[in-house]
């Protein structure tokens, strides 16, 4: 079963995606979008995290900007708008929006208090970046874009955390990459896996550069982690 439920902050109101699982109660993950909006892709993966036994809920992040924003990767306008999108959405306020809806997801009925986090690009960076400001019982990212820019607040990470990244990712080059898992080298709750022949955005459904047996060992590894970690 799935809904939209609004999210309130001193700021204003959002929407996000929730859907439930059979059994509850359950704990809940946060799905964090990339920069085309609470689209299929991403209620695809909250669906298929609600088939795992998860409360799985997205926020608009682009509330403040744009709400409702719906696209994909598949035209050249959509991107230029996504891009656009991206330049403009400010990173510190998101995370406020992320720590509303952690909070939201921890009302949710049946809700069993656990919390984690997952997010994809500009996602994966957001979720990076609650993890190390916020906090959540475990979170997962996929391909985090300019997380190299932020390593400074990598030993501010005290909770469980996963990161996929593809070694041909163009946007996170081979020198980012390398800085992102030194950074994190020393932390034992912190756990890099990379990807041959693998470009940015390699799990996303139906998307341009999605690699199957890339995704489904990356989503493998999330599934066996999250069941650890929050079940």
């Amino acid at each position: 079963m799935s809904e939209y439920i609004t999210v309130d902050t001193p700021d204003g109101s959002f929407k996000a995606y929730v859907a439930r699982p059979d059994t509850l109660p359950a704990p809940a993950i946060v799905v964090i979008q990339e920069i085309f909006g609470v689209n299929l892709d991403l209620r695809d993966t909250c669906d298929e995290l609600a088939a795992q036994g998860y409360l799985a809920i997205s926020p608009d992040l682009f509330w403040r900007l744009e709400p409702g924003v719906d696209m994909s990767d598949q035209t050249e306008a959509e991107m230029k708008k996504a891009l656009a999108l991206y330049a403009a959405f400010d990173r510190d306020t998101g995370v406020a929006d992320i720590a509303a809806t952690m909070a939201a997801a921890r009302a949710l009925p049946g809700a069993n208090g656990r919390v984690g986090i997952m997010g994809f690009c500009l996602g994966g960076l957001m979720t990076y970046l609650a993890t190390a400001r916020v906090g959540f019982d475990a979170s997962v990212v996929y391909y985090g874009g300019d997380t190299q820019k932020y390593l400074d607040e990598a030993d501010q990470i005290k909770t469980p955390l996963m990161i996929h990244l593809g070694e041909e990712d163009e946007y996170i080059p081979p020198p980012a990459q390398a800085a992102i898992m030194a950074a994190l080298a020393d932390n034992p709750l912190a756990h890099v896996f990379t990807y041959p022949g693998c470009m940015h955005a390699f799990a996303r459904h139906r998307g341009t550069h999605y690699d199957a047996a890339a995704a489904a060992l990356a989503n493998g590894r999330t599934a066996e982690f999250f069941e650890r970690h929050l079940k």
